[in-house]
C-alpha cells in the first residue's frame, strides 16, 4: 500500500454487474428545487443571491441530460425506472418532519402543486414507479425497499439532487440493506461543487461505487 492510498478500499467488495438485476432511482428532479424557474430559483433571484447558479447550470448542462440516456438504457433494457419525489401531503407540510416543514413549506413543495411536480422533461411514462417521500432519504418515508425486492432488483444507479442530501442519503440507506449501489456522478447536482465532490468521494470508500454516464451505460450494456 502506497503512502497515499486510502486504506478503507482494501476492504471493499468487488462489483459483479447483473443489467437484470438493475434500476434506475431518479431522487427529487422536480420543480421545487430542481429548476431554476422553480419556487427556489425564483426566491434566489427576487434576492438577487448567485448562489443557485451552479446548481442550475450543472442541473441543466449536466445531470437532466446524463439522466435522459440513463432512463433511456433502462427502457431499452426494460429495466425498472424509479422516480423519487420529495413533498408533502398538505401545504403548510405538517405532515413532514419537523426539519423539513420549513423548506417544503417554503417552495410550496405538497401534492397537487406545480412545484412538486417532476420536470417535464422527465415525466413518468407507463410502467415507471413514482414514490413520494417526506424525508432527505427514501426508505424512511416510502415503501421503495419492498418494492425493489418484489422487482427482484439489488443494484441500483442513483442519480438526481441534491448529491449530498437526499441522494447521498437515500443511497447509504440502501447499502445497508445490502443493495450495490452505484451514483452516477454526471447524473447528480447540489448547490456547491466541492460538496459534491466530498460525497462522491466519502460514498465510494466503503458504501458503494461512483461511475460516469458513459461507465454505466456501457457495464450495463456488457451485462445485459
Amino acid at each position: 500500500m502506497s503512502a497515499n492510498q486510502d486504506y478503507i478500499r482494501d476492504y471493499m467488495s468487488e462489483p459483479v454487474i447483473d443489467a437484470r438485476s438493475a434500476a434506475l432511482v431518479i431522487i427529487d428532479m422536480q420543480y421545487a428545487t430542481g429548476s431554476r424557474q422553480g419556487a427556489l430559483g425564483r426566491t434566489l433571484k427576487a434576492q438577487g443571491s448567485s448562489v443557485g447558479d451552479y446548481r442550475f447550470a450543472r442541473i441543466e448542462g449536466t445531470v437532466l441530460p446524463s439522466i435522459l440516456r440513463l432512463r433511456a438504457h433502462f427502457q431499452q433494457i426494460g429495466q425498472p425506472v424509479l422516480h423519487v419525489t420529495l413533498g408533502a401531503a398538505l401545504p403548510d407540510a405538517s405532515d413532514a418532519p419537523r426539519h423539513m416543514r420549513k423548506l417544503l413549506a417554503s417552495c410550496a413543495n405538497h401534492v397537487g402543486s406545480r412545484e412538486h411536480e417532476i420536470l417535464d422533461e422527465l415525466k413518468p411514462v407507463a410502467g415507471e414507479h413514482v414514490l413520494r417521500k417526506t424525508t432527505v432519504g427514501a426508505f424512511a418515508s416510502t415503501p421503495i425497499d419492498s418494492l425493489l425486492r418484489s422487482l427482484r432488483v439489488d443494484q441500483l444507479y442513483m442519480v438526481g439532487v441534491s448529491t449530498n442530501m437526499c441522494v447521498e442519503t437515500t443511497a447509504r440507506e440502501a447499502a445497508d440493506r445490502g443493495y450495490q449501489v452505484t451514483l452516477v456522478e454526471d447524473a447528480c447536482g447540489t448547490t456547491f461543487e466541492e460538496l459534491h465532490q466530498v460525497t462522491m468521494r466519502n460514498f465510494q470508500r466503503l458504501f458503494g461505487r461512483v461511475a460516469s454516464t458513459d461507465q454505466a451505460v456501457a457495464e450495463l450494456q456488457e451485462a445485459t
